[in-house]
């Protein structure tokens, strides 16, 4: 008889079993691939397949606007991170359109050294292809940054000194009034 088995425990308390999950699954989702320990990824996997579902829902143009603002408001339940549920709405979900189910895979490493724990990959299926930028073009990029860092550092070094000589200027004008009136009080006083 299997009574209360039904969720993973991993070790922990429910509160930090949960904040655990919504934090590995926010990591997963932003950058689309983490390293964690195999108990935790088969977990975790059954978690966002869940969310990634709930997000696909909204692409029903059908849908009415109700809905999916609770759909939404269901994922921001688990995702605290405006920006990543933005891109699970609008990125995620679509490129797992066509998808029924399975858009995570786990890759097992080999074991941790340390503790000799299980260590797997947690990846999405779909993951986002980046382009590759060649480096010739990543090093003219970068002397244009340093030019515009310098050119700016020097414009406000310009500023400066042209504020330093203004306060002077008006600081002489000053010192000259005061000094030309004390000089013409000791002619009259004479």
């Amino acid at each position: 008889m299997k009574k209360g088995n039904k969720t993973k425990k991993l070790n922990r308390v429910t509160s930090h079993r949960k904040a655990m999950l919504r934090n590995m699954a926010t990591s997963l989702l932003e950058h689309e691939q983490i390293i964690t320990t195999r108990a935790k990824a088969k977990v975790l996997k059954s978690f966002v397949e869940h969310l990634i579902t709930r997000a696909k829902y909204n692409l029903d143009e059908n849908l009415p606007p109700e809905k999916k603002l609770h759909n939404k408001r269901y994922v921001m339940r688990f995702i605290k991170n405006r920006k990543i549920v933005v891109k699970l709405f609008e990125d995620i979900a679509k490129r797992n359109a066509n998808r029924n189910g399975g858009y995570t895979r786990i890759i097992h490493l080999p074991e941790r050294k340390s503790d000799s724990a299980q260590m797997s990959i947690i990846e999405l299926v779909e993951k986002q292809k980046l382009k590759r930028i060649p480096r010739r073009e990543l090093k003219k990029q970068k002397e244009l940054q340093e030019k515009e860092a310098l050119e700016t550092l020097a414009r406000k070094k310009e500023k400066k000194e042209s504020d330093v000589t203004q306060v002077k200027k008006k600081q002489d004008k000053w010192y000259h009034k005061f000094r030309f009136g004390k000089k013409k009080e000791e002619e009259k006083s004479e």
